[in-house]
């Protein structure tokens, strides 16, 4: 077998190569959410299967009630480890359009405020870059060696950023040929530029909508305004009574299920160069608004929320408009962690706002999705590798980190075919995912590539 540096070397002499293939899927406008972008997510799904074809793989475009997976299977069948590499290709809206410097679906390399070399579009780092740095490692091994250290099967989805509605069918319907010994999953970050990190914990989340109705019709604020309620004020009260004055969440057993992280990964975190009032500086902000007492890692990686996303009601046009509305509605999320049960959660936001409810006014709900938190073990062998490899390259330990957001289809992979997953990210906090200008680090686009080669070569010997 060739020599790891030997094939680390030949990553970095076609990284070009490399950039120049992840800007032709780049320019596919592979926008999920939206119907009118049917083709294109077609279109990212065929180049995919190409390129893995390419490769050697026994790739193949499958359709769905959706847009298409890409199932991709490679490698030796003589007892090595078998992986699944997940990650999607479709992508966010580009909106607000005018606010990205030039096209979103016309890359480019440009400088980052660090000086920093940038491949800037919409998809670069979520998840186009990200996917792309393990095809690219594959490709690198399959040069040196004719084959990969491990075998591997890819999924590629196309509806990631729209809900995965077809996910969790398409996984029952393939259980059997997808269930292997470990998911590895690229959709998420580094601890901060140059410092690996493996993620261990992803929160929850659950989605409720609530609809307030007070009169039956809008009111002229002149003829009604004292006697008749505001469904707005109705709401506000609620919405405020939904937090205590220290930032605790106020819900009836919102924190039952809720750990307290362990000793190791306390001092860890402790140990991190994390700077709180930079943090929130370069938001424009000073004050942290959680719970009182806890670190600003602890409440963005291992702590639960509630976050309003969004109120409407009355008129919002321009200038004003003297009326009582009829109906007011918000748009609730909670981040969950530990054991937190999102049923018990969503009846007690209910009963929260319920309680609350003048008898002669009315409330809707809609229920927008739920899905638990998720936690891994950090001593097996596949994280010990994996830890080995990634500070080979990076010549310093991996951070065990959380992640304040949630990767449904993690969850999925453990109940639905069995597997734990390994999280293992190169994006950066700075790297404006869903915003305009989305960038990823041409750094940490190399430094993928060089990871996952060492990756493969771990996991074969673990």
């Amino acid at each position: 077998m060739t020599e790891l540096s030997a094939i680390l070397g030949i990553a970095e002499n076609n990284l070009d190569d490399s950039r120049d293939r992840l800007f032709d899927l780049l320019r596919i406008k592979s926008i999920s959410t939206d119907p009118a972008y049917a083709g294109d997510c077609r279109k990212a799904a065929q180049f995919c299967e190409d390129m893995l074809t390419e490769l050697g793989f026994d790739a193949s475009v499958r359709d769905t009630a959706g847009h298409p997976m890409v199932v991709a299977h490679g490698g030796p069948t003589n007892g090595k480890p078998h992986v699944l590499f997940y990650g999607h290709y479709d992508v966010q809206p580009p909106d607000p359009l005018d606010l990205w410097e030039t096209p979103p679906f016309e890359p480019r390399m440009a400088k980052g405020q660090a000086g920093q070399d940038i491949i800037v579009a919409r998809g670069a780092a979520d998840d186009k870059g990200q996917l792309m740095t393990f095809v690219e490692a594959c490709r690198a091994w399959i040069a040196a060696n004719g084959e990969l250290p491990v075998r591997v099967t890819i999924l590629f989805e196309g509806e990631e950023e729209s809900g995965s509605p077809s996910l969790e069918r398409f996984l029952e319907e393939n259980s059997a040929e997808l269930s292997v010994d470990l998911a590895l999953v690229c959709d998420t970050n580094m601890y901060d530029r140059g410092k690996p990190a493996v993620t261990t914990m992803l929160r929850g989340m659950l989605l409720d909508e609530v609809i307030v109705t007070a009169p039956k019709m809008d009111l002229h604020s002149g003829y009604y305004g004292g006697a008749a309620r505001n469904p707005i004020r109705i709401l506000s009260r609620i919405i405020s009574d939904l937090h205590d004055d220290h930032g605790g969440v106020t819900l009836d057993g919102f924190y039952d299920g809720v750990p307290e992280i362990d000793d190791a990964v306390r001092q860890q975190w402790q140990g991190l160069d994390f700077d709180e009032g930079a943090f929130l500086d370069e938001i424009g902000l000073k004050i942290p608004a959680g719970e009182s007492g806890r670190s600003i890692l602890e409440q963005i990686w291992s702590r639960p929320t509630c976050d309003v996303n969004g109120i409407i009601g009355g008129y919002t046009g321009e200038g004003t408009k003297t009326v009582i509305p009829s109906k007011a509605s918000a748009k609730v999320s909670f981040r969950l962690v530990g054991d937190q049960d999102p049923g018990k959660i969503r009846n007690a936001f209910r009963a929260h706002v319920q309680t609350r409810l003048p008898s002669d006014c009315s409330v809707e709900f809609i229920a927008h999705g739920a899905n638990p938190a998720i936690s891994f073990e950090t001593t097996g062998k596949w994280m010990q590798a994996a830890r080995a490899a990634l500070a080979d390259e990076y010549n310093r330990d991996a951070v065990l980190m959380g992640c304040g957001g949630s990767i449904p289809v993690v969850g999925s992979f453990r109940d639905m075919l069995g597997m734990d997953s390994l999280l293992i990210g190169f994006g950066l906090i700075d790297d404006r995912i869903h915003s305009p200008n989305e960038k990823y680090d041409l750094d940490s686009f190399k430094g993928g590539i060089r990871s996952w080669i060492r990756i493969l070569e771990a996991i074969s010997e673990a």
